[in-house]
């Protein structure tokens, strides 16, 4: 099988493979926020940027890569731990993120359709902080990612998760659709 160069590149950054500094995705927020070295920071997100810029976030493959990078995040904040007492009793869980994360949640059990919507006026990412600018809405697949893997500890099943509105993509907040089996 022959690839091309950009193919190359691509596929190896998204599986952190290679070895210019894309492998720090798994890093922790704090680990990345608290370098100390600024340069060396703004580097790796400039780095980040351009190379989100320059992938198609329409292609199915694409997607699914920054989807599935998610679980760095999801693992870094022990979220499997700090959803345990939440797992299996989803109204539970919504009442928590609702007095405690400060979302607004609308949940029809008729259709099993939940909207979340964040509520915050901004990009909540800890990796690629959002710019006006640049805002990178491929990002948001990571943010679908989260969403569903949360929601499925939670459910105990899986979910689809997506991204509905997204302040990166000039939204007033980031509001998702969850769908449970």
């Amino acid at each position: 099988m022959t690839i091309n160069r950009k193919e190359f590149f691509r596929r190896a950054c998204i599986s952190c493979a290679c070895l210019c500094g894309f492998g720090a995705m798994g890093t922790s927020a704090d680990t990345l926020q608290n370098q100390p070295d600024d340069i060396e920071k703004r580097m790796f997100r400039e780095w980040l940027s351009t190379l989100l810029s320059g992938l198609n976030e329409n292609d199915e493959a694409t997607k699914a890569a920054i989807k599935s990078a998610a679980i760095a995040h999801y693992n870094n904040l022990k979220m499997d731990e700090m959803l345990a007492p939440y797992v299996g009793n989803i109204d539970r869980f919504i009442g928590f993120i609702s007095e405690k994360w400060g979302w607004k949640i609308d949940f029809d059990k008729a259709t099993k359709t939940l909207i979340a919507d964040e509520n915050k006026p901004y990009c909540v990412c800890p990796v690629l902080p959002h710019n006006s600018e640049n805002p990178q809405p491929a990002m948001c697949y990571c943010s679908e990612g989260f969403a569903g893997k949360m929601f499925s500890k939670v459910y105990g099943e899986p979910v689809s998760a997506s991204v509905i509105a997204s302040v990166r993509k000039g939204d007033k907040s980031c509001r998702y659709k969850v769908v449970f089996s």
